[in-house]
């Protein structure tokens, strides 16, 4: 892999709050907005989640046993695709490199829905980076419980917002075909769009910020 396409060479110098990886990925698209803005148009932050929002992870850091399993309601991370049938996931939660090819990385992260049952299976929200920048809010309050404490500490920063929102996490998570930015896929379908034809998805994904 050469470093020409990697954009995040270490990990130690990415944003970083653990449980707050809509934010994380947010910070990685500002970075390359700020130091490679000619690739921002091939980057996408990735939603995962379901209705119910339980979709099962293999090795995630936080995930449990020899294939670190957790369960999540819903995760983010980054995609650079940077040339023709090349797709890098960026993903700061997982112990698997960072990057990794799109296949090996969905392959055992997300493994298949066959084996699940129709609750636990995952759907895609893929959002340009561009349009991530552009429209994503969140004033953190799903991280804090009824008395207002933190469940996990916030990052340092101040709270990420628009000009017309303060919170829109929930038009990101939600998972209804149609409805919100991006495009939605279910799992196959993600595989389908970008790991065979990449670029085609890119061309997609584009016209629909």
């Amino acid at each position: 892999m050469s470093n020409l396409d990697i954009l995040f060479p270490k990990i130690a110098d990415c944003s970083y709050s653990s449980c707050y990886c809509e934010e994380n990925v947010w910070k990685l698209c500002e970075q390359v907005e700020k130091t490679r803005p000619e690739e921002l148009p091939k980057c996408f932050a990735v939603f995962v989640s379901n209705e119910g929002r339980t979709v099962p992870l293999w090795r995630q850091k936080a995930g449990r046993g020899d294939d670190q399993v957790v369960i999540w309601d819903y995760h983010v991370f980054f995609m650079h695709n940077p040339s023709p049938n090349r797709c890098l996931v960026f993903d700061l939660d997982t112990t698997l490199p960072f990057p990794t090819y799109f296949h090996k990385y969905v392959t055992e992260t997300f493994r298949s829905d066959l084996a699940l049952k129709q609750e636990h299976h995952r759907f895609f929200r893929v959002i340009p980076a561009e349009t991530y920048l552009k429209d994503f809010a969140s004033d953190r309050r799903h991280m804090r419980r009824p008395d207002g404490s933190w469940i996990k500490p916030p990052p340092s920063y101040s709270p990420i917002q628009t000009l017309t929102s303060a919170h829109c996490l929930g038009d990101f998570i939600c998972m209804t075909i149609a409805k919100g930015p991006g495009v939605v896929y279910s799992l196959s379908e993600f595989v389908q769009t970008f790991y065979k034809t990449p670029n085609i998805a890119a061309q997609q994904m584009n016209q629909n910020k």
